[in-house]
């Protein structure tokens, strides 16, 4: 039985290798270098390499931690507001608020597992993309059921109890925003449903959870109060519920999330020149602004149609995404041209390659956004940076179909 076992395992490694130098050898062809845009052959290479290390990895979702202080139950998602304190003066009673200092003390793993699942998904559903090899699918879906599927470890579709204060709440909805690392997973659901790439049923049961999630985002008063903020959590509602949307065809809601986008978010959070006024009076003015375009730019890759295009669209008095994207372009290509206060955190972390670059730069022909979008840092480590970059895999937004 050891011989056995260790025979196996000779195998399988020996099997591992070959799909690696083939997966890699594909993904630098001809081919697929004349069907995969903007993306180097070294970075292809690298996308699909980093699959391959994380194709036998384990699913890790909510169950597997467990915090004393949530007040939900092992399968409710939980967080602590990161920007609350201890008292000095009243160490046991409830924390204090210090906007834009992280507290590395409070609970932050079923955020990093979520962020988790969604680099996971998004690079074996990018792999797929340039290989079109399968085994990428199957590890991406033993993940998708784990959180969305398996009785056992699946995710509630709410948020009752995010970013919750000790002494003071167990849940609010300005912790909503912490499930922006769920879009990708979106996208890369529906590239493999387009693609057949997994089972009906799988697909059926992942959707189902989906549905009502957006049920969920539509109804609980948490996610209305979220809604009606007024600065980039709006526009974060709006990202994932309109991907959210998208995938599961709720038409009704997709077209509320468009009229939010025209009559209430840009209108109510652009200044005239294109800047965000209320994320220019935070203590992280830069990464908010960052933050903030990316997000209204990715609600409108994901939002528009052929009848109906968000990049194109202008309020009365003018504002428009591109707009928006003209303004912070000059702090991005060189950010000390930034005009007003650092941040107090995180200031040299920034910028790194935001997805608005991207997005703006296909939308309105900017070859100098495209080109500067590949200049910059496309795989941050630093996790207060992963965290407010939820749109990290570009192929998955450029490509339907594998191109090979």
């Amino acid at each position: 039985m050891v011989k056995s076992s260790a025979w196996y395992l000779v195998i399988r490694n020996i099997s591992n290798w070959i799909f690696l130098l083939l997966a890699v050898s594909l993904s630098g062809c001809s081919q697929g270098k004349d069907k995969i845009p903007y993306i180097s052959v070294k970075e292809r290479k690298f996308i699909v390499e980093t699959a391959i290390k994380s194709l036998d990895s384990l699913p890790i979702t909510v169950t597997s931690y467990v915090c004393d202080r949530s007040a939900g139950g092992i399968h409710d998602f939980y967080s602590e507001g990161d920007y609350w304190w201890p008292d000095p003066e009243n160490p046991d009673g409830p924390y204090i608020r210090k906007d834009g200092q992280s507290n590395p003390d409070n609970f932050v793993a079923h955020r990093l597992a979520m962020i988790r699942l969604s680099k996971i998904v998004g690079i074996q559903t990018s792999a797929f993309l340039i290989t079109g090899n399968k085994k990428f699918v199957q590890a991406s879906q033993k993940h998708l059921e784990a959180w969305f599927v398996n009785p056992e470890t699946r995710m509630n579709p709410a948020l009752l109890y995010v970013q919750a204060i000790k002494g003071r709440v167990t849940g609010r909805g300005i912790g909503i925003i912490d499930a922006i690392h769920l879009v990708e997973v979106a996208r890369s659901i529906e590239i493999l449903e387009d693609n057949k790439a997994i089972s009906e049923e799988a697909i059926r049961e992942i959707k189902k959870w989906f549905s009502e999630f957006v049920n969920w985002l539509t109804t609980h008063q948490y996610s209305i109060d979220e809604m009606n903020t007024k600065n980039n959590h709006a526009t974060c509602w709006i990202m994932q519920v309109g991907a959210f949307a998208r995938l599961v065809e709720n038409e009704k809601v997709l077209t509320l999330c468009r009229n939010r986008f025209k009559k209430i978010l840009l209108p109510n959070q652009m200044g005239d020149d294109g800047s965000f006024p209320l994320e220019l009076a935070r203590t992280k003015p830069y990464g908010y602004s960052l933050f903030n375009i990316d997000a209204f730019m990715t609600c409108a890759e994901i939002l528009s149609t052929k009848d109906e295009n968000l990049y194109d669209f202008k309020t009365p008095d003018g504002k428009n995404m591109k707009l928006g994207a003209e303004f912070i372009y000059p702090f991005v290509k060189d950010k000390t041209n930034w005009t007003y206060p650092p941040d107090v955190m995180y200031w040299d972390e920034w910028p790194v390659r935001h997805p608005f670059l991207l997005f703006a730069g296909k939308a309105y022909n900017k070859t100098e956004f495209i080109e500067l979008w590949k200049t910059l840092d496309a795989y941050p480590q630093t996790q207060e940076v992963i965290r407010n970059l939820p749109i990290r895999n570009p192929l998955i937004w450029l490509m339907n179909k594998p191109a090979s």
